[in-house]
């Protein structure tokens, strides 16, 4: 993978010019592309570190320095995307933008129970009505809300969430040890980071939580819960990434053994 990635960044270091850099051309040259001392002076990175990255040796590339890349080397959407795959990063600019967000309304809106996406932070970027009715005290935002909703801060700041969760100590403790998994190396984002201290700073149990280092799998599995009009439910919990945005999960909550009903409006 290092290989493909030095393979990518090298041929489009040779695509670009000096003019579409902001340098002057400065004389002859073998190829019509950046040098790499050039690209490496653009980025302010030692041209032995971009030689290596090149070469596909083993040297980490931060986030922030493949946003520099990308931006210097004029990446299309698609590419920088490539880019950051190849990289196994995530891109500190990739948010889901209002014409990515109408096909996953449409993709929960098509789904006979509740329903919604998460990114990597765990803000809710889109439910259906199922979802709303189950989570009222979570989902029912303005859409013009400045934050929003985020299933961390819904456990952790809601009086809400300890109604409607049955056994919310256990559940609230094996969240956190989900999120810690779900995060992995890249706990230290601005916006993820912001969020743990945000926790860490205004609830004493997410603090004590997150202090243990737990760790375990987000596979689902049976979720209670005590609504307040619709009594008790029994849920089953699927949780899936999608294909093109890793960080985006889908979460439907179906039927279980106990039955149960949603009115739409």
């Amino acid at each position: 993978m290092q290989h493909n990635l030095g393979d990518f960044i090298r041929a489009h270091r040779e695509r670009i010019t000096p003019d579409r850099a902001g340098l002057p051309a400065g004389g002859r040259r073998r190829t019509p592309g950046l040098r790499r001392e050039e690209l490496a002076q653009l980025c302010d990175v030692s041209p032995t570190w971009l030689t290596w990255l090149e070469q596909g040796r083993d040297v980490a590339a931060s986030s922030n320095l493949l946003a520099r890349l990308a931006d210097v080397l004029q990446l299309s959407a698609a590419e920088r995307g490539y880019l950051f795959s190849l990289a196994d990063r995530i891109d500190p600019q990739a948010s889901a933008t209002h014409e990515e967000s109408q096909p996953l309304q449409a993709m929960v809106d098509a789904i006979n129970a509740p329903a919604y996406v998460l990114d990597r932070q765990w803000d809710a970027l889109a439910w259906n009505a199922d979802a709303l009715a189950l989570f009222g005290g979570w989902l029912d935002v303005e859409t013009d809300a400045p934050l929003r909703p985020n299933l961390l801060r819904f456990m952790f700041r809601s009086a809400a969430a300890r109604g409607l969760i049955v056994d919310w100590d256990d559940r609230a403790s094996r969240l956190v040890a989900e999120f810690r998994a779900d995060i992995g190396k890249h706990a230290g984002l601005p916006a993820v980071a912001g969020l743990i201290a945000e926790l860490s700073q205004g609830s004493a149990e997410f603090q004590a939580l997150w202090t243990l280092q737990d760790v375990v799998a987000r596979d689902g599995g049976l979720r209670r819960f005590q609504h307040p009009a619709m009594g008790e439910l029994a849920l089953t919990q699927v949780t899936m990434h999608l294909a093109k945005r890793h960080d985006l999960k889908l979460v439907m909550l179906l039927p279980s053994r106990q039955p149960y009903s949603y009115s739409r409006k």
